[in-house]
């Protein structure tokens, strides 16, 4: 299990071969990466133009978080390796923001815990989004499609 929390970009190849080099039980690998994206889309509508994406964070807080998150998805799913790695700091549109991978025996294992991460992510992980745009700057609040992906997850 591993949690990164940093401001420099990552090398998303580097980061998968340290995850499998020496683990010959993961028999799949699931992995997203996000990205700045240029325009804030909600609704199936494009809005504003992002020139750039500051994100900020409370050092200590947010990897804690985030490894309680990580630890979630090793209770549910057999799991042999993960890395999450989340930049902060100012982006821009084409930058990656955050690498989520997964290693598991087997590729269902693998998608649903990746999946359960990213969606936890978005809602739990205590990160702030300022978007930089033509019209100037402006939070980002939570969005109600991500809670919904998120209350997939809840267990009842």
């Amino acid at each position: 299990m591993t949690v990164r929390v940093q401001e420099s970009d990552f090398d998303v190849g580097a980061e998968l071969d340290r995850l499998t080099s020496s683990n010959r039980r993961i028999g799949g690998l699931a992995v997203f990466v996000g990205l700045v994206r240029e325009l804030h889309v909600r609704e199936g509508y494009h809005r504003d133009r992002i020139d750039a994406l500051t994100l900020e964070h409370y050092p200590g807080m947010t990897e804690a978080a985030l490894e309680e998150i990580e630890a979630e998805a090793h209770r549910r799913w057999p799991l042999e390796a993960t890395v999450i790695v989340h930049r902060y700091g100012r982006l821009e549109p084409g930058d990656r923001i955050v690498l989520v991978a997964v290693g598991s025996p087997h590729r269902e294992a693998a998608f649903e815990a990746c999946e359960f991460l990213v969606d936890w992510l978005k809602t739990k992980a205590p990160f702030w989004k300022l978007e930089d745009t033509p019209k100037g700057e402006k939070w980002v609040g939570a969005h109600a499609g991500d809670d919904r992906a998120a209350a997939r997850w809840v267990k009842k």
